[in-house]
């Protein structure tokens, strides 16, 4: 309909319900009409006509520019979606001008104040008024930058997004200047005043009536309180990125975080414990693994302490701090089997990659990264992290000097398989004085509890002869049939062993064992169920998987994608025992599968792997299934409640625990074992006071 229509043109009103709009009901014209009709006995009554706005129709169907203000708010819709997302680009500007120090002030949350100081290189007179301009960046100049880039911003908008809808001032002295200057933008027109201004070296920049030009955006804040608690983890974040930095975070002029350059192991592991909490730092494993041009270290959570939210999880790509699926999947299945069902693994990993080899340009926020060769990232990571939780074992309160210089420096190497070192100087798990030590039989020094003063002339170890009878007895249980495999062969000396030595059975479920450092609870049977578990995978890796044909061969309907894959991953499928052959271009036939699994949904397990194949380039369903299995099997021949077991059979079933791998939980990811210290059981009874 032409404008010229719309004179003569009446609206015919129709609705979709209560309170809907109104709209024309002429085919030709779907416009919405500018004024309410009243509405008597389903009746349309107007005190006046209205018309189509077909004016601006036709306006809508012409290109044009954007004003640049209006450019700006947009882009500001992806950059700035609360307080916090200007404390992080700020903070990563800061960070890559080379800050050791980072001062941040908060008021009402964000909204009416922020402000970030730093020591850093500070910005040319020249550049100030640059720096509030869309696509102004001093990190990369050509296309070869940011196929390889290798600072925490590079797109040149943070600062023109955050002066379009805020009052901003940006001041700063560059390094060995006589002068401090400083520039203001204040929303809407954009327009900058420079000024001179006093100002140390370095940059302040200040934020004050966040989204005061765009109301309808402040509405869609949270409270004071919600705001700052995502401001405050933007900022343990970027703490936990760079070590060498000191930062200071104030809400309301009052102190909240004020964490100090950490240099040293040790200072690093104190700012960990005041990120994440000091429990994590005492129940994490510290790791230090390279191979094939990757490198991760940082400090993973023991299953045992886990969450029930994925709340405390940081993963670091090259200093940037990243939430991805590829990488997520990975560290969800090295905890495969050690996990309770529906807990969340703890850590804080960092990845140190080339950077041609990563993409950060992917997201507005940054917060995703894509991987050149994706597969190998996650097999890295998942076999790095898979290893360090199972080399995890109890240790005893020896151990040498070497090592506990050796935890000052995360990155010598202690350990290495083939082209993996390992660092694994770990903390107690389930007690405070019982350390660990990997699968190598490396032992790392644990600061142990001290007794009450009145009580450490006591003597916690059992009698030589009393450890030569048990010792014996256990011996004459190998030759008897009892599973033994794996015990040192200094089993029978006079040494302390991590786990102690049986001296009861409480109520036929759980082996009471004393130690040097107190008193160990076993839950035999889940401790069981894990040796009989782990000995029943060793085996079947010895042999191989066993597969068998199917009578009947099954066709699967599939995707292209999918069909290509099969093609694509035909050796590595043989290797599950899978025989899969393609049909045409939308189909395939499952041949052979592996035995333990004839009795399995093998078409919905076929899908899944393949799905899996698609997303990671591999597949650990079978293995998952398989595991499974074994664990069914492992439970069902494991020892159960109420059943009777000697001095010497619960001596065993502890050393057994000392070489077995993941020996700390069961299947099921419940613990098999918790301690008592002396200090603890003092502190229960009072004594020492």
């Amino acid at each position: 309909m032409t404008s010229s229509d719309a004179k003569t043109h009446h609206h015919k009103f129709t609705t979709g319900g209560y309170k809907s709009p109104f709209f024309c009901a002429q085919e030709s014209c779907r416009e919405p009409v500018r004024s309410s009709p009243s509405l008597i006995d389903c009746t349309f009554n107007f005190s006046s006509v209205s018309f189509c706005n077909n004016e601006n129709v036709q306006n809508m169907s012409r290109i044009h520019t954007l004003s640049p203000r209006l450019a700006n708010q947009i882009a500001a819709g992806e950059v700035v979606e609360r307080p916090a997302s200007v404390v992080k680009e700020l903070l990563e500007n800061s960070l890559d001008a080379g800050s050791r120090r980072i001062d941040i002030d908060i008021e009402s949350g964000g909204v009416k104040l922020i402000r970030v100081r730093d020591d850093g290189e500070g910005i040319e007179k020249s550049d100030l008024a640059l720096a509030l301009s869309r696509h102004a960046t001093s990190k990369i100049t050509d296309l070869e930058d940011l196929e390889a880039v290798a600072t925490l911003g590079f797109r040149g908008e943070a600062l023109a997004s955050i002066s379009s809808v805020s009052r901003l001032t940006l001041s700063s002295k560059q390094r060995g200047a006589g002068d401090a200057w400083q520039v203001t933008a204040e929303g809407r027109d954009m327009a900058t005043t420079l000024a001179p201004t006093a100002h140390p070296e370095g940059t302040t920049i200040e934020m004050r009536d966040l989204f005061f030009n765009t109301p309808a955006r402040r509405k869609f804040l949270k409270t004071e309180k919600t705001e700052f608690s995502h401001i405050e983890e933007v900022v343990k974040r970027q703490a936990l990125s760079r070590f060498d930095t000191a930062f200071s975070l104030r809400h309301n002029q009052k102190i909240i975080h004020s964490l100090h350059a950490a240099q040293s192991f040790k200072d690093r592991e104190r700012r960990i414990a005041a990120v994440c909490g000091s429990p994590f730092v005492e129940s994490s494993v510290p790791i230090d693994i390279t191979a094939s041009g990757l490198k991760l270290y940082g400090w993973v959570g023991l299953p045992t302490f886990s969450r029930s939210q994925a709340d405390l999880q940081y993963f670091f790509v090259n200093g940037r701090v990243i939430k991805d699926r590829l990488v997520a999947h990975a560290i969800r299945q090295a905890y495969q089997d050690v996990l309770y069902h529906g807990r969340h693994p703890t850590f804080v990993l960092y990845l140190e990659l080339d950077p041609a080899n990563v993409d950060v340009n992917v997201h507005p926020t940054k917060h995703e990264v894509r991987f050149r060769d994706g597969r190998l990232v996650h097999d890295f990571i998942f076999r790095s992290l898979y290893r360090a939780l199972g080399e995890v074992r109890p240790k005893g309160e020896q151990a040498s000097a070497e090592t506990a210089e050796a935890e000052e420096q995360p990155g010598v190497e202690q350990g290495s398989t083939g082209n993996v070192s390992v660092s694994l100087p770990v903390h107690a798990a389930t007690g405070a004085g019982v350390g660990w030590q990997n699968g190598a039989g490396e032992q790392h020094a644990m600061p142990l509890p001290q007794a009450s003063p009145a009580f450490n002339h006591r003597s916690t170890s059992a009698p030589t002869s009393e450890i030569r009878e048990q010792m014996n007895a256990y011996a004459q249980l190998r030759q008897t049939g009892l599973p033994a495999a794996g015990i040192a062969a200094s089993a029978a000396s006079d040494q302390e062993h991590p786990l102690g030595y049986a001296i009861a059975q409480l109520h036929g479920v759980y082996i009471l064992s004393q130690s040097q450092q107190g008193l160990i609870v076993v839950d035999m049977h889940a401790a069981h169920e894990r040796i009989t578990y782990e000995r029943m995978k060793s085996a079947m890796a010895q042999e191989g998987i066993k597969a068998q044909p199917l009578l009947v061969p099954l066709s699967l309907a599939v995707s292209s994608r999918e069909a290509d894959v099969v093609g694509e991953h035909q050796d590595y499928l043989a290797s599950l025992g899978l025989i899969i052959s393609r049909l045409g271009p939308e189909s395939v036939v499952v041949r052979q599968v592996p035995s333990m699994l004839i009795h399995a949904d093998i078409e919905m397990l076929v899908r899944d792997i393949l799905s899996d194949l698609c997303e990671h380039g591999q597949s650990l369903r079978l293995q998952n299934h398989t595991n499974e299995l074994l664990g069914t099997m492992a439970c069902h021949g494991s020892v159960r409640a109420n059943r009777q077991l000697s001095i010497p059979e619960m001596n065993a079933l502890l050393r057994d625990m000392e070489q077995t791998e993941r020996s700390g939980q069961c299947n099921h990811g419940r613990p098999t074992w918790t301690q008592l210290t002396m200090s603890e059981l003092d502190k229960l009874f009072l004594r020492g006071r």
